[in-house]
């Protein structure tokens, strides 16, 4: 591919041999045992995913969602030899603040689908005209319609400097970031690599870098040092084998629409604000997500972005930011993050502290993060 700067137009339309052959590998499944009762401790429960497999294949309706989805404005464009996919959704408002909003993992557009109308037209939501956002909805390079990565490289640096590229191209000279997961990091980084054109930045996870054994710690900064040290002893096996091995997962995920399903929806009970993973998100939005993947076969590809941010050491002590944030703490994200050591490394001007929700905020708790988004960003207009 080459850069040749132009813009197009993208609209979803899965070809129905591929959802055919979704309904027959699920139908064919090859089930292992487990042990009696022991719940989630050993991972994913058989019964629970088999009745959500189930229910993918019968009752779940991939065409409504692509309806729904083919709603929003969609595009392409190639930078740095990368295919972008986006969803550009300008706002009536003449004023509107241009905003960036980037997914993770194993997020995807599907996670903002909930946001986009109020954020855009707040008028038509109850809100304040002047809160109007022109929305730019970017599929990580690696991930989703963006397709897999081509070659090496696409670490957290690179995928900010290509937003700032494709915001360029689409005229914006100052614009806003945001993000949760692997987005915090790459909307971070805009602030970092380019404050020049960053407004602010607003941020819905902040891993904490601070050090547990400091003797004036408060019991909640405690229990935040404990629950971050927890997720590292026992919930990152997944982070170490992206890390490491992200093409010998790929031929599972990629082959097994079951092991696909697994692999993401865990994710979605134990990092949100419920019992099972449809008590914290809706059911189709959460299947929409994962089938995304299935579909564009990026199990593999996007997992690559965790073994490039071990290469280029992403996870160390962060470069200082200078772009005025805003910090959204959701009290069951991984590890809701700890004020003091956040503003040791950023320029916090707004921090928010909520009693429910977790890690995939935008499906979790709308509401409350287009009002932070919303607050935010007013000192800053």
């Amino acid at each position: 591919m080459t850069d040749d700067g132009q813009i197009h137009r993208f609209r979803i339309e899965i070809p129905q041999a591929d959802l055919d052959d979704l309904k027959a590998r699920l139908t064919a499944t090859r089930w292992p045992d487990q042990p009696h009762g022991v719940g989630w401790d050993y991972g994913m429960p058989l019964g629970y995913l088999r009745d959500l497999a189930e229910y993918w294949r019968t009752g779940y309706d991939w065409r409504a969602h692509e309806r729904q989805l083919n709603e929003f404005p969609q595009f392409t464009t190639t930078i740095q030899g990368q295919r972008v996919h986006f969803m550009h959704v300008r706002s009536p408002e003449p004023n509107a603040v241009p905003l960036i909003m980037t997914h993770g993992w194993p997020g995807s557009i599907v996670e903002f689908t909930q946001v986009i109308g109020p954020l855009t037209n707040p008028r038509a939501y109850g809100g304040d005209p002047a809160d109007a956002f022109h929305l730019v909805l970017p599929s990580i390079p690696g991930y989703g319609f963006s397709g897999p990565t081509l070659e090496p490289g696409w670490d957290v640096r690179r995928v900010a400097l290509a937003w700032d590229e494709l915001m360029t191209r689409l005229g914006y000279e100052r614009y806003g970031a945001q993000g949760g997961d692997w987005g915090s990091s790459i909307s971070r980084e805009l602030g970092v690599s380019v404050p020049e054109h960053i407004i602010g930045v607003h941020l819905n996870m902040l891993l904490s870098q601070g050090a547990s054994d400091q003797p004036d710690l408060t019991d909640v900064e405690r229990g935040r040092l404990d629950r971050m040290r927890q997720f590292r002893n026992t919930g990152m096996g997944y982070g170490a084998i992206q890390s490491t091995r992200p093409q010998t997962l790929a031929y599972a995920l990629t082959d097994s629409p079951a092991g696909q399903l697994a692999w993401i929806v865990e994710k979605f009970r134990e990092w949100t604000d419920g019992d099972l993973p449809d008590d914290a998100v809706d059911r189709d939005q959460m299947l929409t997500n994962v089938t995304l993947y299935w579909l564009t076969g990026t199990a593999g590809s996007s997992a690559r972005l965790y073994f490039e941010a071990a290469r280029s050491g992403v996870w160390g002590p962060p470069a200082p930011s200078t772009a005025p944030t805003g910090v959204a703490v959701f009290p069951y994200e991984i590890a809701p993050p700890i004020r003091r050591f956040a503003e040791m490394s950023n320029n916090i001007v707004h921090w928010s502290e909520f009693d429910r929700g977790g890690h995939f905020a935008a499906m979790e708790e709308p509401d409350l993060l287009v009002a932070d988004v919303r607050q935010f960003f007013r000192q800053l207009r």
